[in-house]
Parts: C-alpha cells; structure tokens; sequence
C-alpha cells in the first residue's frame, strides 16, 4: 500500500478547528502562580503601563470588547478600565506533550477558538496534527491529550486540532459517518470512537496536505494496532490518576545532582545516558529513547527546558515568573523523561499490504466516502447562556 490511497485524516475526522493564536506570550506560563502576578502587575499599571504591557495588535487592543470563553471566567469589559481578579488560569497543551497554564480570557487572545473550548471537558480527546517535515525521523504525525491543545507545533506550520466528539460530554462522535459501522462489519466487533482513536494514533502517516491514514480489512491486524494505540494514548495522557507510567526499577530517571537555581543549558551523555542540566545539575538513566524523541523534528526535551530556561526580555510581563527552578519542574522533567522514553520502547505499526489495505477509493465504493457537508462543521451546541461583549448575552 503506497500512502496515495491512504484516507486523509481530514476525511476520515472531517471536523477541524485552526490552532489557537494567542497574539502575545505572556498569558500563558509554564506555572500558575506566574499569570496571577502578570495579570496583577497589568492591572497596577497606568493607562500608558497598560498598553506598553498588554503588546496590542489589530486582533485585539485595551478597548476590544468580546465574548466571554465558553466554560470560563474572563471578563467582557475593555480591558482599559478592568480592575478584577485574574480568571482562574486553566491546563493546556502548549505545543508537544508541553502542558502549561493560560489564563483564560478572550480579551487576551487574538484568536482563542471559542468552538474547541465549548466542547471541551470530561470524555473528550484532541487530535493535534503536527507540522510536517519531510523526514522520516521528525516524529508521530499526530498527538492526542484531555486538555485543550493550542495547537503549537515546533516545525512553525502548525497543523488542525480535531476533537474525538462535536459535543459536550463525549456526544456525537467527529469520525466520518457510516465509517465506524463500516469497520465493525468487516472486524465483527464493535468499533468503538476510542478504539479509532487509537488506531489514527500510531497509524497516521505526515503528509504534505496533512496526515494520512491506512487502514486494514484485516480484523487481527486492526486488533493489534488498536491494541498499541491505546497503550500510546494513555502514556500521552500521563497514565491516569490511579497509575502514572514508570519505567522498571533500576531504569528510572533520578536526580543525582540538584538542578542549579539559574539553570544554563541542556546537554546530553550518551555513555552515561545521563542529562547534565548546565550549572551542575544531573539526570541518570536517561535512555537515548527519551533524550532523542522528536516531533516535528525537534527534540521534545531541549524545546521542553528551552521554554523554562531562556530568560524572558526584562520589562515585559513574560519576565514575571519563578526567580529560581521550581522543584516542580523538575518532577515534570522526570516524568516527561519516563513517557518519552516508554513511547520510544513502543513497537512501530506494522506496514499494512496492499491487499489487505483499505483504501479511499474503497470507501468510495462502501458510500462511506464522500464527506457530508455537515460533518465539517461544528455543532450546535449552546445549551445555556454565554456572557457576550459588554456584560451582555449571547444565544447561539
């Protein structure tokens, strides 16, 4: 099977919403605590403070007036005279396996992607197609998470983020309609939203119009790929609050030498498979797996520490943050070294033969093909009312 006749991913999950894009970095951080004191440092400010601070672009000024987020606690009035509490920061995927913190107001974001954030909450999963780059080490075509992706991608185009459901609560599956039946007919077992889920999760392929994905005719092999797409999934997710991924005793990742509280650089020995973090600190065993997992052909840890390291520019708001190295962060290297390193340990799907392959045209012939109009677009699914501008309220 040559990845031509593979379904798009566009097709097969055929509704998409574009990455967010936030206009400015200083609402989002990689703690909590820091967007409190940005947001407190901004409303301090005189009016010129306030300009200087806030970085206005054509998107968004001191004296746009929007909507409030779906589900969250921004205000709606100019933020030229706001003097209230910062809204309650909430968890988002901040590029690759990166969760961070956004404070949630739509007055800060240039485009926040109202649709994602209505849809979001218990029982929903992304999809985050990641930037292609032709090269077949420059890593997974997608990513999935339970928090709400931005959509960031290392490669600089980054691709679309494709919930697993249309509506609040997991209703309403966003897999191309007939298709799940289609499969359960021919495996002879239901095929759950999930289980495709898992199946696009080690099957999707990078593209240049966007990822692509084979599919099998073949129930044993969809078993097995389903099998190590779930395995893929929870690790992605972290494991669950009962079980956090760990790799086996004598393997796991440690602190052997305390990271300095002004952190200067990442590197990595490879003999010791150690991580030396610049000023003396160091991390033993670090498999070569974890250190050299890529997505979009950047490696996940150096941009991981990057992000946490480099010093902001002095005066702005992005400079408001952690005078030294949380011991937090270093629990979340820790694990984000142990997730790394059990995803590379994951054996890859096995090529599916071209006759065994179940091919676009294929799917054309069953009627599952083309695409309704109506699957690509969102939902409906406003069942309560929603601040708009000004304090006032939005039906949709």
């Amino acid at each position: 099977m040559t990845y031509d006749d593979a379904p798009p991913l566009a097709d097969l999950m055929p509704w998409s919403v574009a990455p967010l894009r936030p206009g400015r970095g200083w609402p989002m951080a990689p703690d909590a605590a820091s967007l409190r004191a940005r947001w407190d440092a901004f409303v301090r400010a005189d009016a010129a403070g306030r300009e200087a601070l806030f970085g206005p672009t054509r998107a968004r000024t001191l004296h746009t007036s929007v909507a409030q987020l779906p589900g969250c606690g921004g205000g709606t009035g100019r933020l030229a005279r706001e003097n209230g509490p910062c809204a309650e920061p909430v968890r988002v995927v901040h590029g690759p396996f990166d969760e961070q913190w956004l404070i949630p107001d739509h007055r800060l974001l240039d485009a926040a992607r109202p649709e994602l954030w209505r849809v979001a909450g218990a029982g929903q999963l992304f999809l985050t197609e990641q930037g292609y780059v032709p090269d077949a080490g420059a890593g997974p075509a997608v990513l999935a998470s339970a928090v709400l992706p931005d959509g960031h991608s290392p490669a600089g185009r980054p691709g679309r983020v494709r919930p697993l459901y249309r509506r609040p609560g997991g209703a309403e599956t966003n897999v191309l309609p007939g298709l799940l039946e289609h499969l359960s007919l021919r495996y002879g077992t239901d095929v759950a939203p999930e289980d495709f889920l898992a199946w696009v999760l080690v099957a999707a392929r990078a593209a240049p119009a966007g990822p692509v994905v084979p599919l099998t005719s073949a129930a044993d092999a969809w078993e097995r790929g389903v099998e190590l797409g779930r395995r893929a999934l929870w690790l992605q997710l972290r494991g669950s609050s009962a079980e956090r991924p760990k790799l086996p005793g004598g393997r796991r990742p440690y602190v052997r030498a305390p990271l300095p509280a002004l952190p200067s650089g990442l590197g990595y020995d490879a003999d010791e498979e150690a991580l030396r973090i610049g000023g003396g600190g160091l991390i033993s065993p670090v498999p070569a797996g974890a250190w050299d997992f890529r997505v979009s052909g950047v490696r996940v840890l150096e941009l991981w520490f990057e992000r946490r390291a480099a010093p902001a520019e002095p005066g702005t708001l992005e400079a408001v943050g952690p005078s030294v190295w949380p011991q937090a962060w270093t629990s979340q290297l820790l694990e984000l070294i142990t997730v790394l390193a059990l995803l590379a340990e994951l054996p890859a799907l096995a090529e599916i033969p071209a006759d065994a392959a179940l091919t676009a045209a294929d799917l054309h012939t069953a009627g599952v093909l083309p695409v309704p109009a109506a699957a690509r677009r969102p939902a409906s699914v406003l069942d309560h009312h929603e601040e708009g501008p000004e304090g006032q309220f939005a039906l949709l």
